[in-house]
């Protein structure tokens, strides 16, 4: 390790952490993976299985030894982390957008964030078009309305689900489980749609942007589908995402996404808004 390469810690190392540390660890992002948390007795193991043979740190003493930490675990790690890990000056990228739904909490980091000369990250997860709902805000937006369907298995343990006593497995058709707002939607599927959250973040907020939540056992992708409307046009953009192997409730290109955003800061050419 030398240094000025850009050091890496992982917080959280479930289906998608241990995607990113490998991705860190074999190469593909120019960069040293130093520091991993993680709560499962098999930490140990999974840091024996890196050729970097990380350290298991808490957040604290992660912040202060890490350029920046990647947030891979849930909303409430967002919560219980961030605050700790700007306050260090440490950059932070977070995974489970849908945590800033909380207002509060979003200006909190914002404001740590500015005194301490740090970055927030934000990838663009399973969805493509961030880059144009960013560039249509400055010109004024009237409406952005996300449509997600995914295979019924993909929303099982939604606190939605489980509250409103839906049994996915008789599900025939295509059944639409919510309709509303960002802010309610990454309540009740905090698993599900975090891609609303990063598109309430590049767009019109959390309580104006609407989401439409299908389980649909036709199909065996998630589908992800923006539209927006303003003054400069119209916007359409849809993906087809095939689940991640290791688990069905997160798309697979919002693990590459991540690691593209690792990989970006390493480079010298930025493409893109």
């Amino acid at each position: 390790m030398t240094e000025d390469r850009l050091r890496i810690g992982v917080f959280g190392c479930g289906a998608i952490g241990s995607v990113i540390c490998r991705a860190i660890d074999d190469g593909t992002i120019d960069a040293d993976i130093v520091a991993i948390c993680d709560r499962s007795p098999e930490v140990a193991h999974f840091t024996d299985s890196l050729a970097s043979h990380p350290m298991v740190m808490g957040i604290a003493e992660m912040a202060k030894s890490v350029d920046i930490v990647v947030e891979a675990a849930s909303q409430d790690a967002v919560r219980r982390i961030a605050p700790v890990v700007l306050s260090a000056g440490c950059d932070l990228m977070i995974m489970s957008v849908g945590a800033l739904s909380d207002a509060e909490l979003l200006d909190q980091l914002k404001g740590l964030a500015r005194r301490n000369g740090c970055r927030i990250y934000i990838p663009s997860g399973a969805v493509a078009g961030i880059d144009g709902i960013k560039s249509a805000k400055l010109g004024g937006i009237e409406s952005v309305v996300l449509t997600t369907r995914k295979p019924p298995s993909g929303f099982s343990g939604a606190p939605y689900v489980e509250e409103h006593g839906i049994d996915l497995s008789k599900l025939s058709e295509a059944t639409v489980l919510f309709e509303g707002s960002a802010a309610d939607a990454v309540k009740a599927f905090p698993a599900n749609v975090n891609v609303a959250g990063t598109i309430s973040l590049a767009g019109i907020g959390y309580e104006d942007t609407v989401v439409r939540v299908i389980a649909d056992p036709g199909i065996a992708r998630n589908v992800h589908q923006i539209e927006v409307r303003g003054k400069f046009g119209a916007l359409t953009v849809r993906t087809e995402n095939l689940p991640s192997p290791a688990n069905p409730k997160t798309s697979y290109i919002a693990v590459l996404s991540a690691i593209a955003t690792l990989k970006k800061l390493t480079e010298p050419v930025w493409v893109g808004t």
